[in-house]
């Protein structure tokens, strides 16, 4: 098949990777997500740069620990710790800082609005569990992601990351396993964008 990971091997990764992406650069991320795990026999998401280098990644997420996903950067530091939000309505997930379990950072949840099916997801500042008519809303994530097409929104109705299917190199198409995330400057962060792209999956994809 085509590369999907042409600076990285299953072998072995740089001591020093490349930066993640920035909020305030002048330019769009365009990231290649890979929902297949570096690890043998493991589960997860590996996450490249346009460059091909490697910035992000999930390893057996939902095995050892029901409900909790660990994003880790390129070396296997953990950049957020990503938990089911027990005794809640609906599919809702906190995300923290690190591996700590105190003061969340951005509470997610599956939108439950029959009358605006487009709408997937809403994502909260901290655990407020607020509903949009005291908009405390942050992001708005629309689309289908089945479909690998979605769309994030910032309180301002601002177009923040997008989730678009990979385009096919020379004839290789590529399936849902690999798609590309397109994060604007200066309104989301990238590592952000990337926990929403987990939490999807846990919403509406095949980890649901």
């Amino acid at each position: 098949m085509t590369r999907v990971y042409p600076n990285a091997t299953f072998t072995g990764i740089s001591e020093r990777p490349p930066p993640i992406p920035e909020s305030d650069t002048t330019e769009e991320a365009v990231l290649t997500v890979w929902k297949k795990s570096l690890l043998f026999n493991c589960n997860g998401f590996t996450v490249f740069d346009s460059k091909g280098n490697l910035v992000f990644r999930v390893d057996n997420y939902m095995d050892g620990h029901k409900g909790q996903i660990l994003l880790m950067d390129a070396t296997g530091n953990p950049l957020f710790t990503i938990r089911r939000k027990k005794m809640s309505l609906g599919d809702c997930w906190l995300v923290y800082e690190g591996e700590t379990s105190v003061n969340p950072r951005l509470c997610v949840r599956k939108s439950m609005n029959i009358l605006n099916k487009n709408c997937l997801a809403n994502v909260i500042s901290g655990d407020n569990t607020a509903t949009n008519r005291n908009n405390n809303v942050v992001y708005e994530i629309k689309g289908s992601y089945s479909q690998r097409s979605c769309s994030v929104y910032d309180g301002n109705r601002r177009l923040s990351a997008e989730i678009k299917k990979k385009e096919g190199v020379k004839g290789v198409a590529y399936g849902t396993d690999i798609f590309r995330l397109v994060v604007q400057p200066g309104h989301i962060r990238t590592d952000f964008a990337m926990a929403l792209v987990i939490l999807l999956d846990q919403m509406f994809g095949s980890s649901r």
